[in-house]
């Protein structure tokens, strides 16, 4: 692999920090840390990142979309806080799905705004009682007369409670296995039947994780999308693209806290001297830098394998389980560093270690993560 930045990539990261920086940032910082942003902040960020080809960075030009390459998105996805990039995530994860299992006329009603950045939207599988296998959905969808009814709920949604549009997973009845037929419905907020509401969470908390019910929902049957069974096989195939960008967003969370270790090293005095001189912190350091370092390229290197065609299963598994794990460990030892100050809010650190904290759940947790990789090696699922 070649290491080192082509022209392009560095103009895409040079870009991506400076649209960070004049129109991401301020609007974060003006904004109450404790509490899920307004729709309108949201949208305004949005606006700026739509300039960019983050709605839609996985679809084809041609298409709307962005046509990055996995590993370009990734530079990209690293530069953004965490606490927005995975909001990007869910919305250009549900407009790459609903591209994918779309008719012409369904594209046109539903992908415009998505692209745009005018509307939110969201992918809703997780349940109360159902998280790593989505073929035990029981969120309902039936047929009566024109219209689709669904009944159910989601839950730990990203984007839930300022989503314009759900995509939702529910199930039809069972197949002989006794596992979920999956189908993809496409919800819009106006409609009758549809509630949210906000979880208050460990980190992110600028963020939106929240639940959806679904009573007596209904949308029309042009709603429907793809054939019945598909919706399994495009979750995991999403899924393999999210989880080393999951891992990145934990890497752009533990670089922030080595560079404030590094400079609280060179100014800090204990026992006479700068506590950067001091043989443990050097460690500590070096250390930190390590996992940050390692995290990146296991990153970089499952992305890169997609980018080439190459079978991602345990490759983005391993990358995402191993990066969120070092990560939240070098945040750790960045607050080490920083002694008293490092748990005191006036420096960040424990914002970006509860923040880190939230990111081995989403897109598979990291034992579920484990037991994709060992499939990969062993050549036999646990799971089943």
């Amino acid at each position: 692999m070649d290491f080192k930045f082509t022209s392009e990539q560095e103009l895409i990261r040079d870009a991506t920090k400076t649209m960070v920086e004049r129109d991401v940032d301020p609007i974060l910082a003006k904004h109450d840390a404790s509490k899920p942003l307004p729709k309108e902040a949201m949208l305004e960020i949005y606006k700026s990142l739509a300039q960019m080809g983050l709605m839609a960075p996985r679809l084809p030009e041609k298409d709307g979309g962005a046509g990055l390459k996995m590993l370009d998105y990734g530079f990209m996805f690293e530069i953004l806080p965490p606490v927005i990039s995975m909001s990007i995530l869910a919305q250009e994860c549900t407009a790459a799905r609903i591209f994918a299992e779309s008719s012409p006329e369904q594209k046109e009603m539903f992908l415009p705004g998505i692209l745009a950045g005018t509307k939110i939207c969201c992918t809703g599988t997780t349940e109360p009682n159902v998280g790593s296998n989505p073929r035990e959905v029981r969120t309902t969808v039936k047929e009566d007369g024109d219209e689709l009814v669904i009944n159910g709920a989601k839950i730990w949604i990203t984007n839930a409670g300022i989503a314009d549009i759900f995509n939702t997973t529910c199930s039809e009845g069972k197949d002989e296995r006794g596992n979920s037929k999956l189908r993809r419905i496409v919800v819009e907020r106006e409609t009758a039947g549809v509630q949210t509401r906000e979880i208050p969470c460990l980190g992110l908390r600028q963020g939106h994780l929240g639940e959806i019910l679904y009573d007596n929902c209904r949308v029309p049957k042009i709603n429907s999308l793809g054939a019945s069974g598909d919706a399994a096989r495009l979750l995991t195939v999403t899924w393999n693209g999210n989880r080393p960008l999951v891992g990145l967003a934990a890497v752009h969370l533990a670089q922030k806290a080595f560079e404030a270790a590094v400079e609280y090293a060179g100014v800090r005095k204990q026992f006479g001297k700068f506590i950067g001189g001091h043989q443990l912190v050097q460690k500590q350091l070096a250390d930190i830098e390590t996992a940050i370092v390692t995290s990146r390229l296991l990153c970089y290197s499952a992305l890169n394998a997609m980018d080439h065609g190459e079978r991602a299963n345990g490759t983005s598994a391993m990358a995402k389980r191993y990066a969120t794990t070092a990560c939240e460990t070098a945040i750790s030892e960045a607050m080490q560093v920083h002694g008293a100050m490092g748990v005191a809010e006036e420096t960040g650190l424990e914002q970006l270690y509860r923040d880190v904290r939230m990111l081995p759940i989403p897109d598979g947790a990291n034992g579920i993560l484990a037991l994709i990789q060992g499939r990969e090696l062993a050549g036999i699922d646990a799971f089943r």
